[in-house]
């Protein structure tokens, strides 16, 4: 019998599994956040109250994707293209664009948006995204 070798598969960064995740609705997203993450949410050129897109800490990660859950996405999230590229020391630049139904305008919009995102120990410990706009489809 000959053994056989196996190579671990590399990993994926923490951004993209956290990301796959909420697109699926997935609530183990959080098993890729660390316990002190540092998250936040800005939109370009937008008159919406988005101060509840900020926390730190899993607690307020829990509300704030709650809120995400009811406000924003209440029929979910379809990912039409998810790039991660790596930057150096954990650091990854994100581009996702997403179609949903925007549960305040009341209509499905793409956007596009950007997220400097940051994992130590597989662990997402900072996020910021920038979201470009909501274009009504």
């Amino acid at each position: 019998m000959t053994a056989v070798s196996h190579t671990p598969a590399p990993s994926q960064p923490a951004i993209q599994s956290v990301l796959q995740k909420f697109v699926a609705g997935d609530p183990g997203l959080m098993e890729h956040m660390a316990n002190d993450i540092d998250f936040r949410i800005d939109h370009y050129a937008d008159d919406v109250d988005v101060s509840w897109q900020a926390g730190k800490g899993l607690e307020s990660m829990g509300a704030i994707l709650t809120r995400l859950g009811t406000d924003i996405f209440p029929q979910g999230t379809e990912a039409l293209d998810i790039d991660v590229q790596p930057l150096a020391d954990g650091w990854h630049l994100t581009r996702f664009h997403q179609r949903f139904f925007y549960g305040l305008k009341g209509c499905t919009v793409t956007s596009l948006t950007y997220i400097i995102s940051h994992e130590t120990d597989g662990k997402l410990d900072y996020f910021r995204e920038t979201v470009t706009g909501a274009i009504p489809v």
